[in-house]
């Protein structure tokens, strides 16, 4: 379907968009994002792999560790397919139901992540200031409790949006601005009034946000292009189109990227069982 940016009509599709004025070089674009997706994808499952296989590692560290890589793997699963489809075959369309459901999993994988991180430095507060009762405080079931919780909280809070934007008639161009669909990104497109999805998503950002208090690394690799992208989506212009994509990416890709490769680094008992097990 062709954009149209005065007529009223419930779009059957959506178009994603490309780097812009880069055609010719979109095959190569490519290949960056074929290494992440391919190093996303081992990385946290072989973090997964062994955690589950080595009992000496089923502590709650790690346990929340498991559940950041799940998040990762999530994130990268919901997001890179379409991404890699519009760079190699030039599929851009994307039906309006097949959106949603995607806009779904990404804003709930991104609330879950968010709760890991809170609950990452949890784990850390329990073990640095009352260590003596870190195992009685983290018990598994308290563990399990508290992540349920975390996922009823994140599917919550983003059940909603599919519902917010199918009362919507869709007037302007049909062209998203990422390769995957936003919720704020696809709102922008209604003829509506949408002060209630405004308002309901940033009071949902914001509760995110501030659920994270340590981890600094994850957090500025999580945050920092999740407000920028927030942030050029309500002010930006159609010069900052540029910026959203770059943030676009980087807020959907780097953090699944980089997480398993800090934390297996940064703790020194996973890292030599993941040497152990390549070395066998």
């Amino acid at each position: 379907m062709s954009a149209v940016n005065d007529t009223k009509f419930n779009s059957a599709v959506f178009l994603l968009t490309r780097i812009p004025g880069q055609e010719d070089v979109y095959l190569w674009i490519s290949v960056p994002f074929c290494f992440m997706y391919v190093i996303s994808i081992v990385g946290n499952s072989i973090i997964l792999f062994i955690i589950k296989t080595d009992p000496s590692l089923h502590e709650p560290m790690y346990i929340f560790l498991s559940m950041l890589a799940v998040t990762d793997l999530g994130s990268s699963l919901s997001t890179m397919p379409t991404i890699l489809g519009i760079y190699l075959f030039n599929s851009r369309e994307i039906s309006l139901d097949a959106c949603f459901v995607q806009l779904v999993f990404i804003h709930s994988l991104a609330k879950f992540e968010s709760s890991v991180l809170l609950l990452m430095a949890f784990d850390r507060f329990i073990a640095i200031c009352n260590p003596l009762r870190y195992a009685a405080i983290l018990t598994p079931p308290r563990i399990a409790k508290m992540g349920l919780v975390f996922v009823l909280r994140a599917v919550a809070t983003s059940f909603p949006y599919p519902f917010l934007l199918k009362r919507f008639q869709y007037c302007r161009a049909n062209v998203l601005s990422h390769s995957y669909c936003l919720h704020q990104d696809v709102m922008k497109l209604a003829c509506s009034d949408i002060t209630v999805n405004s308002i309901y998503g940033l009071s949902t950002s914001l509760l995110t946000m501030n659920t994270c208090v340590s981890h600094l690394c994850a957090v500025l690799v999580f945050y920092t292009p999740d407000i920028g992208l927030a942030v050029t989506h309500r002010f930006g212009n159609s010069s900052s189109h540029l910026l959203q994509m770059v943030l676009g990416y980087f807020y959907l890709l780097v953090s699944p990227l980089i997480n398993p490769i800090v934390y297996s680094v940064k703790s020194k008992h996973l890292r030599e069982r993941i040497i152990r097990a390549f070395l066998k």
